[in-house]
């Protein structure tokens, strides 16, 4: 038995007044009483936490894991590991791979694998089309079967907007969301950075917004006309935002989330890093207005979760001048603490607790309805459980992450607010007390 003492309590909604005691038996939540009613059970190994705060354990919907194929970037067991530092307890991978997650075997490969790691629990997605060329279906039943939570082409967008309308139409039925890159391809050929000011001074091939906000609005089309719900990843422009919130006030069923690099990332961090290709991601780094947009819609709750777009490469493939190197930097471990530290840096003017419903309750609805109870922390519950302390100040070492990619914009930059405990099942992964 474990007990949590003398901790702050966020249900997955709200903060609760007082502080509690938390006790796990195997992997349940067993009691949660208030500190006044001290939990007290001979052998049981307790964890003071005075000063912290417990919160439902936080949910990734949006990382590479790089498993099968390209496991020298990344693997299932070494993005989990790296999860659980990050403070996070359930994961979802992409199923950009090679060969991709197109059929229901491999589906079944990763959802097995994904429940035997250590750390974070790792759930597949499974791609929208056969080998994500965006000419046939793949099989959505049979991998919703063997355990897809959703699907998605991402790395690009779904490249024939027939084929994505039918998978609306198909997975509207399964009650899966279809999970969709924004951008038009043509326009973002060979752009390496946000168009504008940046990429006029460099000389860097800009990617203009039009190229995210007509992907938003394909998806806000089909999701209006089928009424047939879809999630919009990694939203970066203000234009988009205007986009999702008029669409979210007509009571289309559109969902969206952003990331911590373009919530707390100015494009021209690139010039200052004298173009280190870690600051290349796709979408680009955007501009201030477009950061200050991004967390306005999470004050107004239209942002719906915050995912990491974890994209981990070797360090030999980003060691290249920007224009040749890959997109996507590892964020993993450190992405909970950058959003934190934005939140910090902006006075706190936005509650806390809507900040962690991005990373609890909010995934928790755009994954299937029986992981609706991840989102939340209560006695019964699955001890999944991220325990923060958002006073702890700590600079990023990325030289001693587990996962196995290490490039990352913030590596030796000190931020204030960090995971100190990760439980996963009733078993913990981390202690930074």
């Amino acid at each position: 038995m474990l007990i949590l003492k003398s901790v702050s309590l966020f249900d997955g909604d709200q903060l609760l007044e007082g502080t509690f005691d938390i006790l796990i038996e195997k992997s349940k939540i067993k009691a949660i009483v208030p500190e006044g009613n001290k939990i007290d059970i001979k052998g049981a190994r307790s964890i003071e936490l005075k000063g912290t705060l417990a919160c439902p354990g936080f949910i990734d919907i949006h990382a590479h894991l790089r498993e099968p194929g390209e496991e020298w970037r990344e693997d299932i067991e070494s993005g989990s590991l790296a999860g659980a530092r990050g403070g996070f307890t359930t994961i979802v991978a992409m199923p950009n791979t090679s060969p991709p997650l197109d059929r229901p075997e491999l589906i079944r490969h990763i959802a097995r694998k994904g429940r035997e790691v250590r750390g974070a629990k790792v759930l597949p997605s499974g791609a929208i089309s056969k080998n994500r060329e965006g000419k046939e279906l793949a099989e959505l039943f049979g991998m919703a079967k063997e355990g897809a939570v959703l699907f998605t082409e991402d790395g690009s967008p779904t490249s024939n907007t027939e084929l994505l309308r039918n998978a609306l139409l198909y997975t509207k039925d399964l009650n899966l969301k279809i999970m969709e890159h924004p951008e038009d391809p043509y326009l973002s050929n060979g752009g390496q950075i946000n168009e504008g000011k940046i990429s006029a001074l460099s000389g860097l091939k800009g990617i203009p917004r039009s190229s995210e906000l007509i992907g938003v609005e394909r998806c806000i089309a089909l999701a209006e006309e089928l009424r047939s719900p879809i999630h919009i990843t990694h939203v970066s422009t203000k234009e988009s935002i205007s986009a999702i919130r008029s669409a979210k006030e007509r009571g289309i069923p559109i969902t969206c989330d952003t990331t911590p690099h373009h919530l707390s990332l100015e494009e021209s961090e690139i010039i200052k890093s004298d173009f280190n290709p870690v600051y290349k991601v796709k979408p680009p780094l955007r501009t201030l207005e477009d950061i200050e947009a991004l967390w306005e819609a999470i004050s107004d709750g239209i942002i719906d979760a915050i995912a990491t777009d974890h994209a981990p490469y070797h360090p030999d493939e980003k060691d290249l001048p920007f224009e040749e190197a890959p997109f996507g930097i590892a964020s993993l471990e450190c992405a909970v603490a950058v959003v934190l530290n934005e939140w910090h840096n902006r006075k706190q003017k936005i509650s806390i607790e809507r900040i962690l419903r991005l990373f609890t309750s909010g995934p928790s609805r755009i994954l299937p309805e029986r992981y609706r109870e991840l989102g939340k922390l209560k006695e019964g519950g699955i001890a999944n459980i991220t325990v923060l302390d958002l006073e702890k100040i700590k600079k990023v070492n990325a030289s001693s992450w587990v996962s196995k990619c290490r490039l990352t914009p913030w590596d030796g930059i000190t931020l204030k607010g960090w995971p100190i405990l990760t439980i996963v099942e009733g078993e913990v992964f981390q202690i930074d007390i």
